[in-house]
């Protein structure tokens, strides 16, 4: 008995070794056989499509000719870039139904194969998540292991705050170390990540431009980011109720680009009525798409 133990102890142990040797490469077919049809943080399911970028800003988003060209420029530049310094900050800004939504949704399609489903695309609305100013430091918290958490598991993670107006500005201020320059933080790097603020903070001011424009006879086209910018920071920094007051992101420029989106007039809210009915498969009516239009608000009025 002795001797056959001894006889079989040098099998078993190259069959334990060999099996363990095994193991990773089993679950690294088992991987890639899931990840064929369950998304994962792979190419396959996050790729970015930018002639599906410019297409769909071109023929879906209307009366926004700053906010299309610098969303294009801002996220090709950033996935792009090989070397990211910093996660990419964008912070859309103007009046309810301009498109500020939308856009958000635009980048996740056109990034992420599953879009606005895509688990690694995470939507914030300030009256649902976070409703009780009581439990700021709760939610302080709770925010922050939920970003490190989904960019520990995929860097290329994207996270859509809507109504930062909303927004107590202690709780942005809680995750400024992830937006920031650093190589990583607690062994976690950001650089690949988007984060995405829409506010309707600042949309007083954007109104006031394009009324300025408007009154001088001067085409809406005409007016450029420069027109926008310094004021658009400005009021959303010194404003109480935009989320940003007196944050540190502003305070360190952590938000890459503001961009505003101007006021819709009515020949806007047409094409927007016209290319909703087409997407839903249905063959416009002028009649009710113009009726719809002047059923809406629209610039000027």
């Amino acid at each position: 008995m002795i001797m056959m133990a001894e006889a079989l102890e040098p099998i078993s142990a190259s069959l334990a070794v060999g099996t363990g040797a095994a193991l990773p490469g089993l679950f690294a077919w088992f991987t890639d056989v899931m990840c064929i049809i369950q998304e994962c943080c792979r190419p396959k399911w996050i790729s970015y499509n930018k002639t599906g970028l410019e297409a769909d800003l071109q023929s879906k988003l209307f009366g926004q000719h700053i906010a299309s060209r610098v969303i294009l420029k801002a996220v090709t530049g950033f996935m792009n870039d090989e070397n990211q310094k910093k996660p990419l900050v964008l912070s859309l800004h103007g009046w309810s139904g301009t498109g500020k939504n939308f856009v958000s949704q635009i980048i996740a399609k056109n990034i992420y194969q599953d879009g606005m489903k895509s688990g690694f695309v995470h939507f914030f609305a300030t009256d649902v998540h976070f409703p009780h100013k009581a439990e700021m430091e709760l939610y302080k918290s709770q925010l922050q292991q939920w970003i490190k958490g989904n960019v520990s598991a995929c860097p290329r993670s994207m996270f859509i705050f809507d109504e930062m107006d909303k927004m107590h500005p202690g709780l942005i201020d809680s995750i400024k170390p992830y937006l920031d320059y650093y190589e990583n933080l607690d062994g976690v790097s950001y650089r690949k990540a988007i984060f995405i603020f829409l506010s309707n903070a600042g949309g007083k001011e954007i109104v006031q431009v394009a009324l300025d424009f408007w009154k001088a006879g001067r085409d809406r086209e005409e007016i450029e980011l420069k027109d926008l910018e310094s004021a658009l920071s400005l009021s959303v920094f010194n404003n109480k109720n935009s989320g940003f007051w007196h944050t540190s992101l502003i305070d360190k420029n952590l938000v890459d680009f503001f961009v505003p989106f101007l006021p819709l007039e009515y020949k806007h809210v047409v094409q927007c009525g016209r290319a909703e009915m087409i997407s839903k498969g249905l063959k416009p009516k002028e009649e009710a798409v113009e009726q719809m239009a002047r059923d809406m608000n629209f610039f000027p009025s």
